[in-house]
C-alpha cells in the first residue's frame, strides 16, 4: 500500500494532512525512511558519523558497535562517500539507535540490506528498550520482532495482539500482498451499473477493460512476490548452512543472487502498488 510511507511521515512530521495527532508525553522520535541512508554526510568517516551523535559513557563502545553492524577493522575509518548502499543503511541505522529517542518509526527498513545486515538491526532492534513503528513487507523480519498488528480498513484502525505471522493465521491469508489486495477490493466503491450520463458506451467499456487489466496485472505481480519471498526465503538457508554455503560458492555468486532477488523483490512491490492504486483509481471513476 502506498499509504504506509505517507502514514510515517504523517507520525513524524514530515507531511501536511487533515486530522488530529496528538504524541504522548515526552516522546522524542527517530526516523528511519527508504532513503535516510542518502542524507549521510559523505565527507565523514564511519566513525565519525557515529561519534558526532554518540552522548555519554557508550562513546566508549563505539568500535563494539560499529563492529555489531558489521564495521571492523579499517572499515571504520572509511569514508561514507565510498560505501555500498547495504553499508550506507547499516551505518543510518546504527546511527539511529545512538540517537537520544524513545519511539522509532521504521520505513521498509531492510531494504538494500543483506541477511547478514538483517539479522544485525532485527538483534539491535530486539535489545531496543522504547517503542517502534515498524511498516515492512519482509515477514521474515518482522516475525518474532513485532507485538502488535494494526489493521488499517473501513475508516478505521483494528489492533491485533501478536506478530505478523499470528495476523495472517487468523485472517487466513498466505501473504501480507494477498491480504492488501482483498482489503482494496471489498473497500472500493462499487461501480453504477448504469452509464453516467456524461460517459458514453465506448469510453465505459474502455474503463472497464482497464480496470480489469489493471486487477490481473496486480494479482499476476503478486504470485510472483510469492515467489520471489520463497526463492530469497531458500537462500536464508542455504547462506545459514556453513557447509552448503561453501559448496555452492564453487559453481555459482550467492550473495550477489540474494541481492539481485531482494532488489526485483522490491521492483515488483513497486510494480504491485502501481498496479492497485491504477485499480482503485479506475474504481473511484
Amino acid at each position: 500500500m502506498r499509504g504506509k510511507t505517507t502514514f510515517s511521515k504523517i507520525v513524524v512530521g514530515e507531511l501536511d494532512y487533515t486530522g488530529k495527532m496528538e504524541l504522548g508525553h515526552n516522546v522524542a522520535m527517530g526516523y528511519y525512511a527508504q532513503d535516510q541512508a542518502e542524507s549521510l554526510d559523505s565527507s565523514k568517516t564511519v566513525f565519525e558519523t557515529l561519534d558526532d551523535v554518540a552522548r555519554g559513557p557508550i562513546r566508549t563502545k563505539l568500535r563494539d558497535i560499529l563492529g555489531s553492524f558489521l564495521f571492523s577493522g579499517e572499515d571504520i575509518d572509511k569514508k561514507v562517500s565510498v560505501l555500498s548502499g547495504g553499508e550506507r543503511g547499516r551505518l543510518a541505522l546504527a546511527k539511529l539507535l545512538l540517537e537520544p529517542v524513545n519511539l522509532l518509526v521504521l520505513d521498509e527498513p531492510t531494504n538494500h540490506l543483506d541477511m547478514h545486515s538483517k539479522d544485525t538491526l532485527k538483534q539491535a532492534l530486539k535489545n531496543y528498550d522504547g517503542a517502534m513503528i515498524i511498516v515492512s513487507h519482509d515477514r521474515d523480519f518482522l516475525d518474532g520482532l513485532t507485538e502488535k498488528v494494526y489493521e488499517f480498513k473501513d475508516q478505521g484502525v483494528k489492533q491485533h495482539i501478536g506478530g505478523v505471522y499470528e495476523f495472517l493465521a487468523k485472517t487466513k491469508f498466505e501473504s501480507i500482498q494477498e491480504f492488501s489486495a482483498k482489503a482494496k477490493v471489498e473497500t472500493a466503491p462499487q461501480q453504477d451499473k448504469k452509464p453516467k450520463n456524461k460517459e458514453d458506451y465506448k469510453e465505459r467499456k474502455a474503463r472497464e477493460k482497464d480496470l480489469r487489466n489493471a486487477k490481473n496485472r496486480a494479482d499476476k505481480l503478486e504470485k510472483e512476490i510469492s515467489v520471489i519471498e520463497k526463492e530469497i526465503a531458500d537462500l536464508d538457508e542455504l547462506m545459514l548452512d556453513a557447509e552448503a554455503y561453501k559448496t555452492a560458492l564453487e559453481t555459482r555468486d550467492v550473495f550477489k543472487e540474494y541481492q539481485d532477488k531482494q532488489n526485483l523483490l522490491e521492483s515488483k512491490m513497486t510494480e504491485w502498488e502501481e498496479a492497485v492504486n491504477k485499480h482503485d483509481s479506475l474504481s473511484n471513476q
